[in-house]
């Protein structure tokens, strides 16, 4: 189980690594914030860890349902019988 949850989050964090650089190398959180949120005070560092989580979140839910939808057949999805 461990091997697999590994499987899961450790591309997911290195998608999510990249994907924080490349958007925040165009984006400032400060100017983010002020589009979205201009009533919540959020540093910059707080952006980017924010931003870095949220890509984490996203990239780690594309590989769960990538495992969910590789896993080998089980008892219960069986092929029906012709009829």
């Amino acid at each position: 189980m461990a091997q697999r949850i590994g499987a899961i989050l450790w591309p997911s964090f290195f998608a999510a690594g990249v994907s924080t650089m490349v958007f925040f190398a165009f984006v400032d959180p400060l100017a983010l914030r002020d589009m979205t949120f201009p009533q919540i005070e959020i540093s910059r560092g707080l952006g980017y860890s924010i931003g870095f989580f949220m890509f984490w979140l996203a990239t780690a839910s594309a590989s769960f349902f990538t495992w969910i939808l590789l896993r080998p057949a089980s008892r219960f999805n069986k092929p029906l019988p012709p009829e």
